[in-house]
């Protein structure tokens, strides 16, 4: 028992540690930046965490189960896959700051009996009294996807037991989650205040979009390189 709260505790702050690497903190400031809501700020952060969570869940804990290890072309690929996530996710944001910080042309839709209207695509789905944005969601599995070879093979190497392995994935994806949504939330205020004003909002999303690409593009270089090696 107790070496399953403690691997939990590591888990969790190890979690919160993890939601501040480059790649996930570029990929969600392009949704946050620009928005004029805290509070969207925090769901599309949270969305990010319960996808990257999921992800990390299914396989990471599939792999520790099986005492399994994700082939380094896999893995690699994988990666690749992030890296290209953060490129486009640049090339998103660049056209949205483009366009003056629009979403796009408003439009009217429902989600069963709900009917409302919004610029944009509809990449949010409700659940019950709850929005979950969509894409966020998506390419938080993509994260999670990326980052659990590496996560089960740790914590197989360092654990003998697969309740607590799995254990221990669960709460690092939950921690991960935690941390990105709190951090939004932190910024959140600040950064609707600014995006409130007309001229600075495309600056913000023009910020947010450089930084995506400039990190995609610094993390496909190596991935590539091993590739074609």
């Amino acid at each position: 028992m107790l070496v399953t709260l403690s691997a939990c505790l590591l888990g969790f702050a190890n979690g919160v540690r993890h939601a501040l690497e480059p790649d996930h903190l570029a990929a969600v400031s392009t949704f946050v930046a620009g928005e004029r809501s805290p509070r969207a700020s925090v769901r599309y952060a949270a969305a990010w965490g319960a996808g990257h969570a999921a992800m990390l869940l299914v396989a990471g804990g599939a792999l520790a189960a099986f005492r399994a290890e994700l082939p380094a072309a896999a893995s690699d690929a994988f990666e690749l896959v992030v890296a290209v996530v953060l490129v486009a996710l640049g090339v998103r944001g660049l056209a949205q700051a483009a366009r003056g910080g629009r979403a796009g042309a408003s439009f009217t839709h429902a989600h069963g009996a709900l009917e409302h209207t919004h610029g944009g695509p509809p990449d949010h789905v409700h659940v019950n009294s709850w929005t979950l944005a969509r894409l966020p969601f998506v390419i938080g599995l993509v994260h999670g996807l990326a980052g659990s070879g590496a996560l089960a093979a740790l914590v197989a190497s360092h654990v003998s037991s697969t309740v607590v392995a799995i254990s221990f994935i669960g709460i690092y994806g939950v921690g991960a989650a935690f941390g990105m949504a709190v951090l939004a939330g932190v910024l959140g205020w600040p950064l609707a205040r600014l995006a409130r004003a007309p001229r600075v909002m495309p600056v913000l999303l023009g910020v947010s979009a450089c930084a995506s690409l400039v990190v995609g593009v610094v993390w496909a270089v190596p991935i590539l390189a091993r590739l074609v090696a």
